[in-house]
């Protein structure tokens, strides 16, 4: 793990704030989609799908902020869509930091050239750029050639003006462990972003290809093979080891989605942002109002083969947090 340490610091105070309290249920981060739009149409996303009337409307800036005030989560991932495609982003993200919340905003990069100069460097801000495979790969998953080649160099450019660059790279039933190694060594030693996110997708229903998506069995048995020989602890992975265990089946977890709630245009999407049973007006309406134990893995057939980062990197952070020997572990890894 190589989460910065005021960010580690951060997280792991507030968790054990929470717990002094007695809250059994508070957000770690938040999922913002202040827009369903985007300039790409991947085959593994079904944000798109939405009605033409929704794909047309932003978030206003006061409203997201608000919701994000209300749920008081300190980590805050703006995706969508496509974040950059909102025309008051930038402002969206400045109120954000000054509110000193760790802000994420998801990209696949093409627009970066014409926004960057809107954004300010910030120990709170991190450009968190898709990038899904080697060139190849990577513009096949996106369906558009030249995305990889774009999003490397819009990369480049964010790490010569001084910003935090992370990356979010999700895994199919179509790669393997060394396709995964050689586009996790890509981005650690050559691209040399500052942290890598990695996850098995989830075939939710808006999904245009259902065909792809890995079983349980197939992501522990892929992210065993891609791991082994020291890729695991030499690569700057955002995530605790905990989860990383979790990802190669050493250990299991409930899923805790309200821990990463979803908020968009239509409110607080139940359960996560991968499943639509439903929205609430509030977060405490959401962890009000829904029958939790009724799903993960076990309890809703629709969680049968879901190791979403949404679901159970927060228990495995809770986990963490909750043990001396597990906080001494991911302090080493940072």
């Amino acid at each position: 793990m190589s989460m910065p340490l005021r960010q580690s610091l951060r997280i792991g105070t507030y968790i054990l704030r929470n717990k002094i309290r007695g809250r059994e249920k508070y957000p770690l981060i938040a999922e913002l989609e202040p827009l369903f739009a985007c300039n790409l149409a991947c085959a593994g996303c079904g944000k798109i799908q939405h009605p033409a009337d929704t794909l047309k409307r932003r978030m206003p800036v006061e409203q997201a902020v608000a919701a994000i005030e209300e749920c008081g989560a300190p980590m805050v991932s703006i995706a969508g869509g496509e974040p950059l495609m909102h025309p008051q982003i930038d402002e969206l993200v400045s109120e954000l930091v000054k509110r000193k919340k760790f802000v994420f905003l998801c990209t696949n990069a093409l627009l970066i050239p014409r926004k960057i100069d809107k954004f300010k460097p910030s120990p709170y801000f991190a450009w968190a750029v898709h990038i899904d495979g080697l060139r190849e790969r990577h513009d096949e998953s996106v369906c558009k050639e030249g995305v990889f080649d774009d999003a490397v160099a819009a990369v480049k450019e964010c790490q010569r003006r001084g910003f935090r660059v992370t990356t979010n790279t999700t895994v199919f039933n179509t790669d393997t462990p060394q396709n995964v190694i050689e586009v996790m060594n890509y981005l650690n030693d050559d691209l040399k972003v500052d942290e890598m996110m990695i996850s098995p997708g989830y075939a939710y229903d808006k999904a245009p290809d259902q065909e792809h998506f890995l079983g349980v069995q197939e992501s522990r048995e892929l992210f065993r093979k891609a791991f082994a020989d020291g890729n695991r602890k030499r690569w700057r992975l955002n995530h605790s080891p905990l989860f990383l265990d979790f990802l190669e089946g050493k250990v299991d977890f409930p899923c805790t989605a309200w821990a990463i709630p979803s908020y968009s245009l239509f409110g607080w999407q139940r359960p996560c942002y991968l499943m639509s049973d439903g929205y609430a007006q509030t977060y405490q309406e959401l962890l009000d109002e829904t029958d939790w134990d009724s799903y993960g893995r076990g309890r809703d057939p629709r969680c049968a083969n879901c190791m979403a980062h949404c679901g159970y990197e927060p228990t495995a952070v809770m986990a963490t947090v909750g043990s001396l020997k597990e906080s001494i572990r991911a302090v080493r890894s940072t």
